[in-house]
């Protein structure tokens, strides 16, 4: 069975996920660089951030090698990369209503969970399943 076209774009758009986590990450762990260029996108997140810098750049590198791991993983038909990131997306939306929740941020959060419901459904179409039980 070919892999269905939804599981592609998830994955290719995991990857690019994975490479900002760790730009990210990167630019937490070695301030000063080129990449500080980033931060004015969002200077409170970076102030945030940087009280914490070890403690976040540890956790986005490690968001960032899994979600890499996962969408090799889709791209080749693995079922533990299709059961991982279909735990990651739902984390991701379960954290999205908290922050929901709490920030009261009506875009960003209802964004994040649109986002993350168009991911799970692909991963959850009937086709999508097929292909990765029956590699099993």
């Amino acid at each position: 069975m070919k892999r269905p076209a939804g599981v592609t774009v998830v994955a290719a758009l995991q990857l690019v996920a994975a490479a900002i986590a760790c730009v990210v990450s990167f630019s937490l762990l070695v301030p000063g660089t080129v990449l500080d260029q980033m931060w004015d996108l969002n200077p409170a997140v970076h102030t945030a951030f940087a009280d914490h810098a070890a403690q976040v750049a540890t956790i986005l590198a490690l968001v960032g090698l899994l979600t890499a791991a996962a969408a090799v993983g889709l791209l080749r038909g693995q079922f533990w990369a299709w059961l991982l990131s279909v735990v990651l997306f739902g984390i991701n939306a379960l954290g999205d209503v908290v922050s929901l929740a709490i920030a009261r941020d009506w875009f960003q959060g209802l964004a994040g969970i649109v986002i993350d419901a168009a991911f799970l459904y692909q991963l959850l179409q009937a086709n999508a399943r097929r292909f990765f039980l029956q590699r099993r």
